[in-house]
């Protein structure tokens, strides 16, 4: 097994910047999540409900600060915001961030055609992973869903594929194209396991970094909205609701929490652990 793809998002929700290697960090991917967009109020907006968010193309700058771009609107540079200043927020864990300033903010507003509010998680150590979804003590994560870092396998990937299109055959519907993996919106792609292989899967070495398998990633509607023209169908969720549902959700991927630090590449071998 290898990487074939590691992705970032700056900003969650926002297109993802793919990258040939990126730094682990406790709390996630050194570069991933650590901005979110809320509303005034401190509600997160996420691309579930707002799908211009995909249209938004963010990047890090060294000082730990942020570019922002999108199509007819001019670029912005945010500085990195004073830690001290903080807003209420209303994520799980976790109820102030610092404020991202009012450019950001107006530069949202304008682009999303909704009120909203940039934000930036200052400090990495504030906001420990859920227990109800498989967090231990000590675990921590930045703006993402549930845990640190998001995996998933191309083999389970085309097995997705090939149940797409028998419900499409079953139902007389035309052969849709296969999937793209972005759908997905994980950190790390990998190759050379049989579908569903991660399963069964406790520990994982990725090039030199071991990683804890702390659960599934149960899929939203999110994945049946093209990232490209924001048009939404009832894929991948109908036929994943079909093979892979218990719990209430329909799952696909996995859910990962560093046991050590370090940098992971494009082309890095994987290996399942005991």
């Amino acid at each position: 097994m290898r990487v074939v793809g590691i992705n970032l998002y700056p900003v969650k929700s926002t297109r993802a910047r793919t990258v040939d290697r990126a730094r682990v960090e406790w709390w996630g991917l050194a570069g991933d999540r650590r901005w979110a967009v809320v509303t005034p109020e401190g509600e997160p907006i996420t691309a579930r409900h707002c799908r211009p968010l995909f249209t938004i193309t963010a990047s890090t700058t060294p000082d730990d600060g942020l570019l922002l771009t999108a199509p007819g609107a001019p670029d912005l540079a945010v500085p990195r915001p004073e830690p001290a200043h903080t807003v209420p927020v209303g994520f799980v864990n976790l109820d102030r961030a610092a404020a991202g300033g009012a450019a950001a903010d107006e530069w949202l507003t304008a682009t999303l055609g909704r009120p909203a509010r940039l934000v930036w998680l200052a400090d990495t150590t504030a906001r420990a992973v859920p227990e109800a979804v498989g967090g231990q003590p000590g675990d921590v994560y930045a703006f993402g869903d549930t845990m640190p870092v998001h995996l998933v396998s191309l083999g389970s990937l085309r097995r997705l594929d090939d149940w797409i299109a028998e419900t499409a055959v079953e139902r007389g519907e035309e052969l849709p194209e296969p999937l793209e993996v972005g759908r997905f919106r994980a950190n790390v792609v990998i190759e050379g396991a049989p579908a569903f292989a991660e399963d069964d899967w406790k520990r994982l070495r990725v090039g030199a970094v071991d990683f804890r398998v702390a659960g599934h990633c149960g899929r939203c509607v999110m994945t049946t909205i093209d990232p490209a023209s924001l048009a939404s169908g009832k894929e991948p969720i109908r036929t994943l609701a079909r093979h892979r549902r218990w719990d209430g959700w329909a799952w696909f991927g996995i859910q990962l929490v560093p046991e050590t630090l370090g940098e992971i590449a494009v082309g890095d071998p994987v290996e399942a652990l005991p």
